[in-house]
């Protein structure tokens, strides 16, 4: 189990700057974690890695070079986002104290072939959404 937040600060990338969270080290970034999940999955690991994940061309060398590779796609609208905001990112970006927030001024491509795509439902539970999971695994291997 990989977080991307924990990730971003083992590689030393947690400076709220445009080298660290510009497209380009966002890039960079994404390619160390897909490197690091191909080389525990090498190993006979599953990797379950939570990341924004960005860029196509990082879907599509995951999808290439990852065994197993199964892609989640969380689609949740900006406006749900902003009323979590546990971090506070989208309140300081209003303020003007931050940039290159994913989504806002830094553009996402959306994954084009998730193998699991789950829309933003505030009606659905967790146990639901589980099952879905589970059952779409099952049914792929």
């Amino acid at each position: 189990m990989l977080d991307g937040d924990e990730l971003r600060e083992v590689f030393g990338a947690t400076a709220a700057n445009s080298q660290n969270h510009g497209r380009e080290g966002r890039l960079a970034l994404a390619m160390q974690y897909a490197h690091l999940c191909r080389m525990i999955a090498a190993q006979g690991q599953t990797v379950v890695i939570a990341t924004i994940s960005l860029f196509r061309e990082v879907h599509a060398w995951n999808r290439a070079h990852l065994p197993g590779y199964f892609e989640v796609y969380l689609k949740v609208p900006v406006e749900e986002l902003r009323r979590r905001d546990p971090k506070g990112i989208y309140r300081r970006f209003d303020a003007g104290e931050l940039h290159n927030v994913a989504g806002l001024d830094l553009t996402i491509d959306e994954p084009q072939a998730a193998d699991w795509l789950v829309e933003f439902d505030p009606q659905r539970s967790r146990q639901s959404l589980a099952e879905d999971l589970i059952n779409k695994i099952y049914r792929r291997n």
